[in-house]
């Protein structure tokens, strides 16, 4: 059964998005003009290559953010959780898509039509200040990217990619060690290495009591570990 559609000036998510300073009768409009659309898991949001049609905000669930490299493999650029906004840059660019977005679980969403978020972007000011902020840390957190596929070993990016599915992932005020189901696939895509060695040094980090395994899911148990590995050529 399909959730009901989020009512934008009461979203639990307002106050920490793109949208928080927009006025009530500007999110009355969004409301209006939105769909609502549920994600089952592996479900393309938007493809690598398309027209950008609007932008797509993040309700509930997990999303990754990949491109297809020249040699075929993936490359997830960004993981996305709830509250977060997707599309944007490409949209504001008026270019094709450089990416793709795939629900990693069930995922729901709100698309905002193009034509309303520019004209939103047009009359409000402050919602056009925080876009912008929003693209310069985008630029940043892809330029810190870089240099730690550049600079970093392998054993340290994958320290570095779980403690940032912990950072993206976990629910405040979480009573129990983080966990997460991801395949190897992707946890590979996101270190930028192959699936063989992520398992490999996935079973030395469960040998050295830094994480468990159960089937896809791992669970950090010591997370102080990582952050030590994660930091080594800091």
């Amino acid at each position: 059964m399909k959730s009901q559609a989020p009512v934008c000036k009461s979203c639990q998510f307002k106050d920490n998005s793109l949208f928080k300073n927009c006025l009530l009768n500007e999110l009355e409009e969004l409301a209006e003009s939105k769909c609502f659309n549920t994600y089952k898991k592996g479900q393309v949001i938007f493809h690598e290559g398309n027209r950008p049609l609007g932008i797509f905000c993040v309700y509930s669930g997990k999303v990754k953010v990949s491109r297809m490299g020249s040699d075929g493999k993936e490359q997830i650029i960004r993981l996305a959780k709830k509250g977060d906004t997707l599309g944007y840059r490409s949209l504001i660019d008026n270019t094709k898509y450089t990416a793709s977005a795939i629900a990693l679980d069930e995922t729901e969403v709100c698309f905002i039509p193009s034509n309303e978020f520019n004209k939103l972007i047009d009359q409000n000011v402050k919602v056009s200040t925080d876009l912008m902020r929003m693209l310069a840390r985008a630029l940043g957190d892809t330029q810190d990217k870089l240099i730690h596929l550049a600079m970093k070993p392998v054993r340290e990016r994958l320290a570095e990619a779980l403690l940032l599915l912990k950072s993206t992932y976990e629910e405040e005020e979480a009573k129990k060690p983080f966990s997460i189901a991801i395949s190897r696939e992707d946890l590979a895509s996101i270190v930028g290495t192959a699936k063989e060695t992520v398992i490999r040094f996935l079973s030395e980090f469960k040998e050295d009591g830094i994480l468990t395994t159960h089937g896809s899911e791992i669970t950090l148990i010591n997370t102080d570990k990582l952050v030590k590995i994660s930091s080594m050529y800091d």
